[in-house]
């Protein structure tokens, strides 16, 4: 007889996000990429982002589901570049609540994404994040992302006012 693991039935679902699921998407985004997690991405979480997302590449938009409950997404996106002839599969967030990243929730959705990439002819997955983000870098090593390439981001803060010197007339 076979013996069922118990983990296997508790093993969340992944599917394809449908427009029902924007807010809990957003709201679980909003929960863990905030603005000191993305102070020096060019890319902020907003509901603009999701939706964009998600008119243009639903089917890699995917959410992985238990008893009805959002657990984590993916929302990713295709990328041809100009003069190659290979086809790229841009991640652009990957997220999961806080309190069940321990159940390879992620792990489930990257496997998911991958082979929807492979199914679009996809050569090479890309994927940014912080360099101080040590969980990120991790979880994505694990998956076999390797070849990290650092990006120099450089910000100008438009915001601040910069005091002029006085300068004294003769």
């Amino acid at each position: 007889m076979l013996h069922h693991n118990e983990n296997e039935e508790e093993a969340p679902r992944v599917r394809e996000m449908i427009i029902d699921d924007l807010a809990e998407v957003f709201h679980i985004g909003e929960e863990l990429f905030t603005a000191e997690y993305s102070q020096s991405l060019y890319r902020t979480w907003d509901e603009y982002e999701i939706t964009t997302l998600f008119n243009s590449d639903n089917e890699l938009c995917i959410v992985a589901e238990h008893e009805e409950r959002i657990l984590g997404f993916a929302l990713a996106t295709t990328v041809k570049k100009h003069n190659s002839p290979w086809k790229y599969g841009y991640l652009v967030w990957l997220g999961v609540r806080r309190e069940l990243q321990k159940l390879h929730v992620g792990e489930r959705l990257f496997k998911e994404l991958k082979r929807r990439f492979k199914e679009q002819g996809v050569r090479m997955i890309i994927i940014d994040t912080s360099a101080d983000n040590q969980p990120a870098l991790r979880f994505f090593r694990k998956q076999g992302f390797d070849n990290i390439q650092d990006h120099v981001y450089m910000t100008l803060n438009l915001s601040k006012r910069h005091k002029k010197r006085a300068v004294k007339k003769p």
